[in-house]
């Protein structure tokens, strides 16, 4: 039986989300059953979301947890009154803080996620649409502008990670996908070759690589265990022997492989 996780909020949940799920991770060996609750920001919806978790109770042997990032104190107080283990994110934190910082809380809704500045917004943006406009090797004369060029085969992970660098860093970062043709040698392919100090690669565990691309493409050459094999045999060669740093994305979230090529690249962020 899986236990359900609620995470409940007056805006996106985001906060609630992330936080919660980075402390689960701690428990080995728990199955849980994950429910975002977003814009709870009136007593009905609020009600709402209690006899949705109320629900959840009576249908589980498990106790519901619930993670809260809710501001408003009336909306709050109504889903604490929940059948399950109610953790109010903010509080555990802003209490502590305004004793430190010897100022009140804010308490808008929506501060955590908001637009911010028109620069800081821009940034994003802008990061966004160059990961967009040079992903998969679409647009080599773009290289020039980018901050890291990642390489890999297909389905190494080499998009969701160029577009979580640009989302929550603003970090300029295009992608080269190796293929065959690439791999009749020990050398880069053209396009990326005058770019090497920018390069890193990802590669991915062959039976891991099968997986992904048998939903893709089931029962191909494509996807078959052999072809993986060999492709990624071949795409480590070339960055062992190009000295091109690498990394292993088999069963590392996306978040800890930006983060640890962010630590090996000594590359800056540009949105804090």
């Amino acid at each position: 039986m899986k236990r359900p996780v609620f995470y409940v909020s007056d805006r996106t949940g985001i906060t609630a989300e992330v936080l919660g799920h980075g402390l689960l991770t701690q428990f080995d060996g728990q199955n849980f059953e994950h429910t975002m609750i977003p814009f709870v920001d009136t007593p009905e919806k609020a009600e709402q979301a209690l006899r949705k978790i109320n629900l959840a109770a009576d249908q589980s042997e498990c106790r519901p947890l619930v993670f809260s990032t809710m501001v408003n104190v009336k909306e709050r107080n109504i889903v604490a009154r929940c059948n399950g283990l109610f953790i109010d994110l903010f509080e555990t934190f802003l209490g502590r803080l305004e004793q430190e910082l010897h100022t009140a809380a804010a308490t808008v809704i929506g501060r955590a996620h908001g637009v911010g500045e028109d620069h800081t917004y821009k940034t994003r943006i802008d990061a966004i649409n160059f990961a967009l406009k040079n992903d998969d090797g679409a647009n080599t004369a773009g290289y020039s502008d980018a901050d890291i060029i990642l390489l890999g085969v297909s389905r190494s992970g080499k998009t969701p990670t160029c577009l979580y660098l640009a989302l929550q860093y603003g970090i300029m970062a295009a992608n080269y996908p190796l293929t065959s043709d690439d791999f009749d040698g020990t050398r880069l392919p053209d396009a990326v070759n005058p770019f090497r100090t920018r390069l890193f690669g990802l590669t991915i565990d062959p039976l891991r690589l099968h997986n992904i691309r048998e939903e893709r493409l089931a029962e191909s050459k494509y996807a078959s265990l052999k072809q993986c094999q060999s492709e990624i045999r071949a795409a480590e060669h070339i960055f062992q022997a190009e000295n091109i740093p690498y990394l292993d994305t088999s069963n590392i979230s996306i978040e800890e492989i930006t983060t640890t090529i962010l630590h090996l690249t000594g590359l800056e962020r540009r949105l804090h």
